[in-house]
């Protein structure tokens, strides 16, 4: 619960609003901080493309659903725009697409989440600009003649933009937000220099972005090609279903028919017949592993950890709940190092879910707490070089695979003796090296990518404070 004393001149300055939102979660200070800056300031409906035109989302469309991308764009949700890695998405007719332009985006757009968990935002990508959006997603398209964009993204993501944006939902069970909400939201400015300073910073960053999650393709690409073997497709792997099958008593040792799918065993035959490979359990310093059960005790940064869940993990910005050390009886096995293959190992079997999805630990998110429903791969180097198997776990075919190793009912489990149990190819350790290097490129390059985003940040908050 949160409890706030506030002056009554708040409650008549928004009109005698008497819902808690706006005066608990900091939009009236972030009001006041930039009232007192003695910058000019234009309203957010005045710096758009269009004026409030260029604030929009797709409205109520029903989606048509294809099954590639012959006939169809990249979908994305507004869980999605947070994420890193785009390369899974499902698609919607490119005809629907065509007939409505509202599903697209250009580049340099701030997008915001605009339903449930409202206020998270993310800058339009090259490789965002190129898909379709759903309606909880609000797109600000900036008029490039008047301001910057990515200037003005990293205001309106800034610890002073996000409090006026979430301020202005309404609704009861489920908030939303409009662009009439925001329209009159005050945008500071300091000038052509900071601006374009800011801009350069933000624009880089989204290349960095792009361009990490690049590498890790090419290196998914490059893995299967050097053991000589085809990724699977979603569209292939679900034309080659089998509605009945009978399966001998394998290796795998379980009576579910999900655990015995003849595309799975097909695959493994193929990889056992390959010059080399080996069983995961072989290529790791010890068997998968999920951290015991710990509390969580809510802690000041001093004391404690940011944990991530299996959700917020495939986030390109990494910001986790801080919980006290001191309910963690084993820091070494919730805080896993820079090269840790992280599994979600938990829930259903949607398409649209993460579960049976795989990250990389970059060095910069080893700083965190994985929290109980992540299963960790450690990787042995003298074994197979980490980032070798990781380009083979990310791809289509092995989530396929870890999918088909689950237990439980409504929710699914990832069983770890299972996936011990899957064959891994393997190739000559010069190719698996270079792989690995193209991996540990990726990986820089997204740490790179937040690290600016967040200094263009910074720069507009310090502005903004010095102005007050």
């Amino acid at each position: 619960m949160k409890v706030k004393t506030i002056p009554i001149s708040w409650v008549l300055e928004e009109e005698y609003r008497l819902d808690c939102g706006p005066y608990t979660r900091g939009g009236i200070e972030a009001k006041k901080v930039l009232e007192a800056t003695k910058v000019r300031k234009n309203r957010l409906v005045d710096l758009t493309l269009g004026g409030i035109s260029g604030m929009y989302h797709v409205g109520m469309d029903k989606l048509k659903w294809v099954e590639g991308p012959e006939h169809g764009v990249p979908f994305i949700r507004s869980a999605d725009i947070l994420r890193a890695d785009l390369s899974n998405q499902l698609y919607i007719s490119r005809r629907q697409v065509e007939d409505n332009p509202l599903f697209s985006c250009p580049r340099g757009a701030t997008l915001i989440t605009r339903s449930g968990t409202i206020g998270r935002m993310a800058y339009c990508r090259d490789d965002l600009a190129d898909m379709a959006m759903s309606q909880d997603v609000l797109k600000v398209v900036p008029d490039a003649g008047k301001i910057e964009s990515g200037y003005l993204y990293a205001f309106l993501s800034s610890k002073y933009g996000v409090p006026l944006v979430v301020s202005g939902t309404f609704g009861s069970i489920i908030v939303h937000i409009e662009a009439e909400n925001i329209a009159d939201l005050p945008v500071p400015r300091f000038g052509d220099e900071l601006e374009a300073r800011v801009a350069k910073l933000v624009d880089r960053a989204a290349q960095a972005a792009v361009d990490g999650t690049v590498k890790y393709r090419q290196a998914t690409a490059k893995a299967f090609h050097a053991c000589g073997h085809e990724p699977h497709s979603p569209q292939s792997w679900h034309a080659a279903r089998e509605l009945s099958f009978v399966a001998r008593f394998t290796e795998l040792q379980s009576l579910r028919a999900l655990n015995n799918d003849p595309r799975m065993a097909a695959f493994f035959r193929e990889v056992r017949n390959s010059s080399s490979y080996a069983l995961i359990a072989e290529l790791l310093e010890r068997a998968p592993f999920r951290p015991n059960r710990f509390k969580r005790i809510d802690a000041n940064e001093q004391f404690g950890v940011p944990l991530i869940g299996q959700r917020e993990m495939f986030r390109l910005h990494w910001e986790g709940r801080m919980i006290a050390w001191s309910g963690i009886p084993d820091r070494d096995e919730v805080c896993a190092p820079a090269g840790t293959i992280a599994a979600a190992c938990i829930g259903t079997l949607g398409e649209n879910e993460v579960y049976g999805r795989v990250l990389r630990i970059r060095p910069k998110q080893s700083r965190f707490a994985l929290s109980d429903n992540v299963l960790q791969l450690r990787a042995n180097g003298a074994e197979v070089p980490p980032g070798f198997l990781f380009a083979l776990l990310r791809s289509e075919t092995y989530f396929r695979i870890f999918r088909c190793l689950s237990v439980g009912g409504k929710q699914q489990v990832l069983h770890q003796d299972l996936v011990s149990r899957v064959p891994i190819p393997l190739a000559e350790r010069s190719e698996m090296d270079a792989i690995d290097e193209l991996v540990r490129h990726g990986d820089l390059l997204l740490d790179q990518a937040v690290a600016l985003e967040n200094e263009a940040r910074a720069l507009v908050e310090r502005a903004i404070k010095e102005a007050a």
